[in-house]
């Protein structure tokens, strides 16, 4: 069986307070939604994933690779969007709420093998609470919990099902199995997860982050590098190419920045510096962009399992002048890592003409990394 996952963030949410819809804010170093969309994209069944927009929201860089579908005005339509876009691709999907960003890959397991004797699968928590019915502040009634069940998202079906039963469902819906129910779908239930909560107010993050404080795996690492000027008219700073009348001298492009911040990420995996990824003795890496280390710190950190959570560099010289060139500096970073710009940080500070930078004989640059665990 193929498997699709439909990611909704179309919500405008904003009863969660931060000025965002709750879905892109950020939530221990990674949005709402990247968080949701990895959960799904890592799981070795998951062959397909969706992610459904809202038509005014930019997606991020780093969930382009994505597809996407706009979502429409109610999430009924916006479930229909995501389905149609998969439509004879795949045998099943599971869609999900991005504002439920804590989905264990055991969770997913276990509506995927629900999936095997029902149209729909769907995880649910039974009721602990006592219930009662209120009125103008008292209670006026209890009723009986024995059967009633905390419904929770990724919601999982048969392709064909589903999508019939969308299209033929009149009004909007609390979620998918209502509309599976209305067309006489068999949905089977599956034991849910507490930490599987859905984010709706502002305390809501507060408690979805110390959820994952206690199994967050967060790692530190530092760079620090040095060039020293020789011949030329420009100098190459973390991926800029800023006039002056010298150059930088190195083995590579000598881009003291762009070194730096790539031994920030080696060293928070623990895997030493460039010199030992691209050892400088090989003439094949002589001249080679600086983007390339880069990129392959980025792409060595994901096979790790763990997303950059942001970066922080630092260049120190008396001249050039960094400041005007610093935004596009965050912005060449930002790209090549694929991370939003506001997780990178480039800045300048002289040494007060003191030691070999203060004397004008070349640039030092000092970065640190912080990565997350997905």
């Amino acid at each position: 069986m193929t498997v699709a996952a439909i990611i909704l963030a179309a919500g405008r949410g904003t009863r969660a307070g931060g000025g965002l819809p709750k879905q892109w804010r950020t939530l221990a170093g990674q949005s709402v939604t990247e968080r949701a969309v990895r959960a799904f994209s890592d799981h070795p069944n998951v062959d397909r994933l969706v992610l459904v927009v809202h038509a005014d929201d930019q997606v991020p860089d780093h969930l382009a690779e994505f597809q996407i579908a706009i979502g429409g005005a109610t999430r009924q339509a916006s479930v229909l969007a995501g389905l149609c876009a998969v439509e004879g691709t795949v045998d099943q999907v599971l869609i999900h709420d991005s504002a439920r960003p804590i989905v264990r890959p055991d969770l997913i397991d276990r509506v995927l093998d629900g999936l095997r004797d029902c149209a729909g699968a769907a995880p649910a928590l039974g009721m602990r609470d006592a219930l009662w019915t209120g009125q103008a502040g008292r209670v006026t009634d209890t009723i009986r919990r024995d059967g009633l069940y905390r419904a929770q998202t990724p919601q999982g079906f048969r392709l064909e099902a589903i999508l019939a039963a969308h299209r033929a469902f009149q009004g909007d819906a609390a979620d998918d199995v209502e509309v599976a129910l209305s067309a006489g779908l068999d949905v089977a239930i599956v034991e849910g997860d507490e930490d599987n909560l859905k984010i709706t107010a502002a305390a809501d993050f507060d408690r979805a982050a110390r959820v994952l404080g206690e199994s967050m795996d967060i790692r530190t690492g530092t760079g620090f590098d040095v060039h020293r000027f020789g011949p030329g008219n420009q100098v190459r700073l973390c991926g800029v190419d800023v006039p002056f009348d010298r150059g930088l001298q190195g083995h590579s492009d000598a881009d003291v920045g762009m070194h730096a911040v790539t031994d920030a990420i080696y060293g928070a995996l623990a895997e030493g510096d460039i010199g030992r990824q691209f050892p400088p003795s090989d003439p094949q890496w002589k001249g080679t962009e600086s983007a390339v280390f880069l990129a392959h710190a980025r792409d060595l950190a994901a096979d790790r399992g763990f997303a950059i959570g942001n970066v922080d560099c630092t260049l120190i010289c008396e001249a050039p002048k960094i400041g005007p060139h610093a935004p596009a500096m965050q912005d060449r970073l930002a790209r090549i890592l694929g991370i939003d710009r506001d997780r990178v940080s480039v800045k300048a500070t002289t040494s007060e003409k003191l030691g070999f930078t203060g004397r004008g004989e070349g640039i030092a640059a000092q970065a640190v990394a912080t990565l997350v665990r997905r």
